[in-house]
């Protein structure tokens, strides 16, 4: 496992479990989970149905401002898996997640990691889990098959998708509480710039849009209350852009010893002792 280190504190997991519980890789097998409100299923982007990418559109415009179908459809395209939630008894789009593989080199050593694109849920189903647990089943499936250590690299315009971050996994970056490892700004800056070339600014680790799309008001306002969380403010201070549309890029280890006990339920895996 590669260690990342800044000289003083060392980002190194212990040794990754085998994931067993996920199954196999499932690019060949794509799994489905249902709950009582939303069916989920993870589909090939070269699959998708058209009338789906349609939905997937107007979903997105109800979201976000200034969105352009042509960078949607540009973006679409690079993807490998798109996860659907759908409404079991209509068929109804009910949000989408978006995934792609993209490797690097540093230091002559390749670097994977899997990137969440365009990722939205409506908004009479926020809070449903089943997105979060078809996602990371799927994503740490394909990890587990990587010869190399493979990291989630995402960028958030919102706090609710980096909230995602502290509340299942150990370790990831940026963060409140502790200075980015230099080998970690390493690879998130050599992800930042192989996946948005000039649009990513390393010395802010934000991803500043020609052409910005933020989110509409009323999808995740920062109120007292939200900005009470450390993990919150935080992202309000890192990316003080975030209202016009600002990303600020992320990293975090996709290794069974870096999940949180929630995210360990989410994935099925067993509790870890001691």
């Amino acid at each position: 496992m590669l260690g990342l280190t800044d000289g003083r504190r060392t980002w190194k997991l212990r040794r990754c479990e085998t994931l067993p519980e996920v199954g196999e890789p499932p690019a060949l097998d794509p799994p489905s989970l249902v709950s009582s409100r939303l069916e989920g299923r993870v589909v090939r982007r070269h699959d998708l149905p058209s009338g789906t990418r349609r939905g997937m559109w107007g979903l997105l415009t109800q979201h976000f401002v200034n969105a352009e179908r042509q960078r949607f459809d540009r973006d679409l395209d690079e993807k490998e898996w798109v996860v659907l939630l759908e409404d079991p008894d209509s068929g109804r789009l009910r949000g989408f997640s978006t995934i792609q593989r993209i490797e690097a080199r540093i230091g002559g050593r390749p670097a994977v990691a899997y990137y969440s694109g365009d990722t939205i849920v409506q908004q009479g189903f926020w809070g449903e889990r089943v997105l979060p647990i078809l996602w990371s089943r799927h994503v740490f499936g394909l990890a587990s098959a990587e010869p190399t250590p493979a990291y989630w690299f995402l960028i958030s315009s919102g706090y609710k998708t980096y909230r995602f971050l502290p509340v299942f996994f150990r370790e990831f970056y940026p963060r409140w509480d502790r200075p980015t490892p230099s080998e970690a700004k390493r690879l998130l800056d050599a992800f930042g710039r192989l996946k948005f070339s000039g649009e990513y600014d390393p010395a802010r680790g934000v991803v500043s849009f020609a052409e910005p799309a933020p989110l509409r008001r009323g999808v995740a306002d920062l109120t007292a209350g939200r900005l009470a969380d450390p993990h919150v403010a935080f992202f309000a201070a890192a990316n003080p852009g975030h209202e016009r549309g600002d990303e600020l890029a992320c990293l975090t280890e996709l290794c069974a010893a870096n999940v949180t006990p929630a995210g360990r339920r989410a994935l099925g895996l067993p509790r870890l002792r001691g």
